[in-house]
């Protein structure tokens, strides 16, 4: 009896490969089509041809070169993808089902519809979710295959693609238009999360430019040694004297002893362990989401772009803990039996996992990101950490004055994730006490901390802008354009100008409710029971965006000459100089760059140019 042949098509190759060989009932036969590799994989009943996208296979384009702002749109193969197009059709030609494999969330589910309709000329397939690329969850998610495609995950996706596209692509060209205008060509871009991001760099500067430092004091007084803080800063230097003249008086003196017990914290979601990775290691958030990505695609870890901090029991804990204990000794201080979870959901993933697996060869990054989850992981399923907090409060004249202390008494947790508690110990004090001395301390308040690229991530995710997958690159883009430098985000001069023009042309785009709005209409999509609904949402919020968007071009083209000039100044400021000319030993030379996207130092004043590498940092040094 002849076997029925289905494709299952996933987002990598790396992810069809493991695919392949955890259906298959014999090793999998590696084949190639097109000069694209695919795996035949054997079932009692069925033949397997695995195959894979390298992610988006297809992307938005404009209809016609002649029209601004642009609003037809149509979906064309990226042209990186061809040879892959061209594997996908010959093997469906074949097929007597498709089952699609790509990864479980909106940007996955439109990978997905799009190589079904685009490719396969199919209306619907059948559908593996899965969140680990183990062998034992494949099984399962083939097993419990889906008769259908999420329509309501690729309407939304496809919805959010058409929305950067229109927001970003025809703001971005309408300020590179009006640079372009005094015959400077730089990329600039903007888009509905760009926008507010970058509204909330600005906001931040002009808080700490506004900034007055102003002077305070703050008092301490010594009793048996220990020194105790008073409980409120001093604003006026008239009072100064009331504490100075406390010097030799009696004070009375309490201590009080609390046991605290500190609960493990939740597991990762992807902002937190950005955050984390950025803290501990010093790993930017985009480069904490592409190791969390290899480390997923290798089958070490769950999916990572996930907003949930909950581990359901179906994981298997018993099973990925006896897996870590082989390499991690760290799981002798597990006792709990259920972990310790967050408030935050995902409907798609759980919470980042080990799938305790064992790890191959790592880099150092790769390493430590691991590491960290894997010891964040084993952290919530052990015991309360117990600390005695001890307070020493002295009281004279109607002042209270203070002195803290914290010792661990068991570390439970602590001993697995790397969490800071000082600890100090200070002397058990009661009754009156002589004031043995008396200290002033003169300080000043300090202006606003700048965001860093993982605080900025994290800031983003509380104001719901943007998507788990994409704020770390909105922070890079940012990077990128020359809006932001610095590890601590300072905004430059060209960011400054953007956000300026967009606030006096287009205030909208710097409005975080819009992309809200935007956010709350693509969930509204999911929403939908019945397909003709989630189309016909689709096309009510699109045309509603093409209508902003037509106001927006119309107000730039009004102060097209103004907005020109401002931004042409901005970037003057903001050119990189390298050095003085070698040519004309007057003008300097500054990093330049031409259509072709080849970087080259120009002098200005004699029009001497000199190649540079396409990539890399460029310093000068001055050897004498």
């Amino acid at each position: 009896m002849k076997k029925e042949k289905v494709l299952v098509i996933a987002e990598k190759p790396q992810a069809a490969m493991k695919i392949a060989y955890a259906l298959a009932e014999i090793a999998p036969i590696k084949k190639k089509i097109k000069g694209i590799t695919y795996w035949e994989a054997h079932t009692e009943k069925k033949v397997l041809l695995v195959a894979s996208a390298v992610g988006h296979l297809f992307g938005l384009v404009e209809k016609s070169n002649n029209a601004f702002p642009v609003f037809d749109l149509k979906w064309e193969a990226n042209k990186n993808a061809f040879h892959y197009i061209k594997a996908l059709k010959e093997l469906v030609k074949d097929v007597d089902d498709v089952i699609i494999a790509t990864d479980y969330d909106i940007e996955g589910e439109l990978i997905g519809f799009n190589i079904l309709r685009f490719i396969c000329k199919r209306n619907d397939a059948k559908r593996m979710k899965f969140s680990t690329l183990t062998k034992q969850e494949l099984i399962q998610a083939y097993k419990n295959v889906r008769e259908h495609i999420d329509f309501g995950q690729a309407y939304a996706g496809e919805t959010r693609h058409y929305l950067d596209w229109l927001y970003g692509i025809n703001i971005s060209r309408a300020l590179m238009q009006a640079l372009r205008r005094f015959g400077k060509r730089k990329v600039l871009s903007i888009g509905r999360v760009q926008g507010p991001s970058l509204a909330l760099l600005v906001k931040k500067e002009k808080e700490i430019k506004d900034f007055k430092p102003e002077t305070y004091w703050q008092a301490y007084i010594l009793v048996d040694g220990v020194e105790l803080k008073y409980d409120k800063n001093i604003k006026e230097k008239n009072k100064l004297n009331e504490f100075k003249k406390l010097e030799g008086k009696e004070c009375n003196v309490k201590t009080k002893k609390e046991r605290k017990e500190i609960s493990p914290l939740p597991p990762f979601d992807l902002t937190t362990l950005q955050v984390e990775a950025f803290k501990f290691f010093g790993l930017s958030p985009a480069e904490t989401l592409a190791i969390a990505q290899k480390l997923y695609l290798n089958g070490l870890i769950s999916y990572p772009r996930t907003s949930s901090q909950k581990l359901p029991f179906t994981i298997g804990y018993k099973r990925i803990l006896e897996k870590l204990a082989k390499s991690f000794r760290l799981t002798s201080y597990v006792k709990r039996k259920r972990p310790v979870e967050g408030k935050k959901t995902d409907p798609a993933h759980p919470a980042i996992f080990p799938t305790g697996e064992k790890a191959g060869k790592l880099n150092q990054a790769e390493k430590q990101v691991y590491e960290l989850i894997v010891r964040r992981f084993i952290a919530c399923f052990c015991e309360n950490a117990v600390i005695e907090e001890k307070k020493v409060t002295a009281e004279v004249e109607g002042k209270r004055f203070k002195a803290k202390a914290v010792e661990i008494i068991n570390k439970g947790w602590l001993n697995v994730y790397p969490l800071k508690i000082e600890q100090k110990r200070v002397p058990d004090i009661e009754g009156k006490r002589k004031i043995e001395k008396v200290r002033i301390e003169e300080k000043k308040t300090k202006a606003p901390r700048r965001y860093t690229s993982a605080s900025l991530v994290s800031e983003l995710a509380k104001r719901n802008l943007g998507t788990k997958g994409t704020r770390a690159m909105i922070v890079e883009t940012l990077y990128k354009r020359g809006y932001v430098k610095e590890r601590e985000m300072k905004v430059t001069p060209l960011g400054f100008c953007v956000a300026s023009a967009l606030q006096e042309n287009c205030p909208l785009i710097l409005d975080e409710k819009l992309t809200r709005k935007f956010e709350k209409e693509l969930d509204s999509i999911q929403e939908e029971k019945v397909k003709e609904k989630m189309l016909e949402r689709k096309e009510e919020i699109i045309n509603e965006a093409k209508k902003i968007i037509g106001k927006i071009i119309e107000q730039f083209k009004k102060n097209e000459e103004k907005i020109g000039k401002a931004l042409l100044s901005a970037s003057t400021e903001n050119e990189e100089i390298l050095c003085p000319c070698p040519n004309c030993k007057e003008g300097k030379l500054t990093i330049v760059k031409s259509k072709r996207n080849k970087r080259y130092a120009l002098c200005k004043k004699c029009k001497a140019s000199f190649p540079l590498p396409r990539y890399g940092l460029l310093k000068f040094e001055n050897k004498k």
